[in-house]
């Protein structure tokens, strides 16, 4: 029986961030709708932040998960049938993959924050930070993106394909 609540041999908090996996690239979308449609700026800012705080606090409880499991290696062990040396390369490499996505989008999302909490008015308006602002925004979230897509790949190849 699986720990988690999507049915397949993972943990509770892997289950969890796939969810979240899902959920952050729509909610990323509207954000930049209400900004960039709307003019809706502090609800711009305030989506953002509580993003980036959920994301944080749930990426923090799922390593604290994965230390008690002793790391997705020993969680992959407890499939019933055990990944092939080929199924688990590929496994690593996507994992792989998606950590890169996954480090680089917190430097480039945690530095946008700063530097639009630093930049911006209060309550935020158009300014002269726009311009990084805009760049550091899409460049983050194409990066959220690929790690979520990396993320649900390695859920994927690694619980569900069986």
């Amino acid at each position: 029986m699986a720990d988690g609540f999507l049915g397949y041999p993972s943990t509770l908090m892997l289950d969890v961030v796939v969810c979240a996996l899902v959920l952050v690239v729509p909610l990323l979308l509207y954000s930049i709708y209400l900004v960039k449609t709307r003019q809706k700026y502090v609800l711009h800012r305030n989506l953002q932040v509580s993003l980036g705080t959920v994301l944080m606090i749930t990426v923090l409880l799922f390593e604290i998960d994965m230390r008690m499991h002793g790391g997705w290696r020993n969680i992959l062990a407890r499939r019933s049938e055990p990944l092939t040396p080929d199924a688990l390369a590929i496994v690593t490499g996507i994992l792989y993959v998606h950590l890169f996505f996954a480090v680089t989008t917190v430097i480039l999302w945690g530095m946008t924050l700063f530097l639009a909490w630093r930049h911006f008015s209060r309550p935020p308006l158009p300014g002269r930070h726009s311009r990084l602002h805009k760049r550091l925004g899409w460049l983050s979230s194409i990066d959220i993106a690929l790690t979520s897509l990396t993320g649900l790949m390695f859920y994927y190849f690694a619980f569900v394909r069986l």
